[in-house]
């Protein structure tokens, strides 16, 4: 009986700690022996890195690179956890799966960075593509990991790799999911950000507790946090869960028609290699292929979606279209504009930048920023969150560019002064098709996915 009640005891203990904790199958190696760096190499900068206390201390230099201090060995799938204690002035940074190669940028350090970010930005925890495709998980699409860092107090991190997945947890608190295959080993490094010549050296860093585990991963439960998969086409397990379907296959033209039509259009759209593009054209709206529309209806939802822009080209999403007008030109809806704003000349019409990127087409221009915006070519990751209570945002590569509330007086006040204010109901309905538009320029979609809400 004692032996049972001890048994029971402990199992609530286990069931009281973090989800984080609880997932400890295999046998943790220290990567740190507290004395010295042997196991450890230095990387690029000439930042100072020292050992006391038992702890690895990183110290800024003035008018160097970012410096790393990098594991010598590679590390592929693992569970990684250690403390750290920042200056609240600095950024830093974890390496993993990371590279430093000769036919790189000079040897230049790039790969997945978890941030240590102290400032009132609060994206400690999210994912940094050092060197490479810059910010994959900013925090803004996680609200509640962005508390999960202390000020002025040890921190503990905790990393996991396990296949395409990586997930990171600071203090026990879920702070970036990410599904990604680019890189699957590398080496882990500590990072002491750069400095420029003018500014004052010696904020510190330190470290301690750094260890592993790589055999026997046992991965974390399910956390509820937003998933970034940048995997074209794919749906991880939880998106599954959360409801997650694809939109767009990846393969077909299963679920989507012309818009005023009864079939796909038979040319101006391609599919090849996961990706469905509208054809160049004439640079005008709905003169080739035309748009293509859901067959299905949608109310309210949240929507995922990747483009790629080329140069000089506009595009959009649209939701919520009945089809109902009749209109010879691109089927009328509420539009997530697509666009190079540097490029095309809708940048500069409409009022205030209604027509950028990013913008609720002809009524709000997006706020974006210098982190959620990427140059021509590149793939974007896109969001339509419609919420039941009509507020509406958009999100571009993880941060949110615009918001309103549809129904509203301010909602009502911006379409009385938009190209849409003959429309009756514009906006309004309660439901309708998603459009992907065909302005006559090359735009690419993939990774088309929707859950309803």
């Amino acid at each position: 009986m004692k032996n049972t009640k001890l048994l029971v005891l402990a199992a609530l203990f286990v069931g009281s700690l973090p989800i984080s904790l609880q997932a400890q199958s295999g046998k943790w190696e220290t990567l740190f022996n507290g004395k010295d760096l042997l196991g450890w190499k230095q990387l690029n900068g000439k930042a100072s890195y020292t050992i006391a206390n038992g702890e690895i201390v990183g110290t800024t230099v003035s008018n160097e690179p970012n410096s790393f201090l990098a594991t010598e060995k590679n590390y592929g799938d693992f569970i990684l956890e250690l403390e750290l204690f920042v200056d609240n002035s600095m950024n830093s940074g974890i390496q993993i799966r990371s590279e430093s190669k000769s036919d790189y940028q000079n040897n230049r350090v790039h790969g997945y960075q978890v941030e240590v970010d102290p400032s009132s930005r609060k994206w400690s925890g999210g994912l940094y593509d050092e060197a490479r495709r810059g910010w994959l998980y900013p925090m803004d699409i996680n609200p509640a990991g962005q508390n999960a860092f202390k000020k002025d107090t040890w921190n503990k991190y905790r990393i996991e790799c396990i296949g395409s997945s990586i997930r990171t947890w600071i203090n026990g608190i879920p702070t970036a999911n990410l599904i990604d295959n680019i890189t699957p080993i590398g080496f882990i490094a500590l990072q002491v950000h750069a400095i420029g010549k003018n500014d004052k050296p010696g904020k510190r860093i330190r470290w301690r507790n750094i260890r592993i585990q790589t055999t026997a991963l046992s991965p974390s439960k399910t956390d509820s946090i937003f998933v970034v998969n940048m995997i074209p086409n794919d749906l991880s397990a939880q998106e599954k869960k959360e409801g997650f379907s694809l939109l767009w296959d990846g393969k077909t033209t299963t679920g989507w028609i012309g818009a005023y039509k009864d079939k796909f259009p038979a040319k101006g759209w391609n599919i090849s290699n996961g990706e469905l593009s509208v054809d160049k054209a004439t640079g005008a709206e709905s003169t080739n292929g035309g748009d293509i529309v859901t067959i299905k209806e949608y109310g309210p939802f949240e929507m995922k979606f990747d483009f790629k822009l080329t140069e000089g080209a506009n595009s959009g999403v649209k939701y919520f279209v009945t089809l109902t007008e009749g209109n010879n030109g691109s089927a009328i809806g509420m539009e997530y504009q697509i666009l190079d704003d540097l490029r095309h000349p809708d940048a500069k019409l409409g009022k205030d930048g209604n027509r950028t990127l990013g913008s609720l087409y002809d009524l709000i221009a997006s706020k974006k920023t210098a982190n959620s915006t990427r140059i021509i070519g590149e793939w974007n990751r896109g969001l339509i969150r419609i919420n039941k209570d009509n507020r509406i945002e958009y999100w571009l590569n993880g941060i949110m560019v615009t918001e309103f509330t549809r129904g509203t007086p301010e909602f009502y006040s911006l379409v009385s002064a938009s190209k849409y204010k003959d429309w009756k109901g514009f906006g309004m309905a309660p439901k309708g098709h998603i459009l992907l538009q065909d302005h006559g320029d090359r735009v690419s979609f993939r990774s088309i996915k929707i859950r309803e809400l």
